[in-house]
């Protein structure tokens, strides 16, 4: 199977799969978004969805949160790790949104990779989940799909990104990021992973991967 059949049977195993997506950080707005996606990093989305209702109870917008102290904030995003550069993250954006954008999200890459504590990865979410427009923001499960498919070397996140941007088409690129990481967590995890259940794998995945596999199975 060549790379462009391997991409079409991706394409449209996925959309067997998840014909409707959901969306995994819950959110109101762009800037509940920002906010749930910011505190996403090196933690789970179970997490997060759990903390951000409290969080939000006392500042969903950027001129309640920046009547917040950090270390108010702090104490309420703990248990999302990373809690003392996170809570100077929202603070320090919320500030901005405030002076810079009168208090909305904007809707440029530039402009939301230039706030604290928002990279690359970030603002695509946010672009292409709050705005509707086309990004491929990489997580770990794209990073290791990309790789197990045979699509991408799983050098790093920014080849994993360039090369799913070349290979599918850009009017799917916002639902392909999001079913690929559903499909990641259901059939095709870091830990535990069953080859049975992983049918893309089985049948577009790297050849030295599927006799890995086969060899651990005899």
């Amino acid at each position: 199977m060549n790379k462009e059949a391997r991409v079409t049977f991706v394409i449209n195993t996925l959309k067997e799969l998840y014909p409707t997506i959901p969306v995994p950080l819950d959110h109101k707005d762009p800037y509940t978004l920002l906010i749930a996606v910011l505190l996403s990093a090196q933690c789970t989305d179970v997490r997060v969805n759990q903390i951000t209702p409290l969080l939000f109870a006392k500042a969903d917008n950027p001129y309640d949160m920046i009547k917040m102290s950090v270390e108010e904030i702090k104490e309420i995003i703990r248990p999302c790790g990373l809690s003392p550069m996170k809570s100077k993250g929202i603070h320090g954006l919320s500030h901005i949104l405030i002076d810079k954008h009168n208090g909305e999200v904007p809707q440029s890459f530039e402009a939301l990779e230039a706030l604290p504590a928002v990279g690359h990865k970030t603002a695509s979410v946010v672009m292409s989940q709050a705005f509707g427009v086309p990004a491929f923001p990489v997580d770990t499960h794209i990073h290791r799909l990309m790789y197990r498919w045979n699509l991408s070397n799983g050098k790093n996140v920014v080849q994993t990104e360039k090369d799913a941007k070349r290979l599918f088409p850009k009017e799917l690129w916002n639902d392909l990021h999001l079913q690929i990481i559903w499909y990641g967590r259901e059939y095709s995890p870091a830990r535990g992973w069953d080859l049975e259940k992983d049918i893309i794998t089985q049948t577009v995945g790297k050849k030295s991967l599927l006799e890995e596999a086969a060899k651990k199975k005899i």
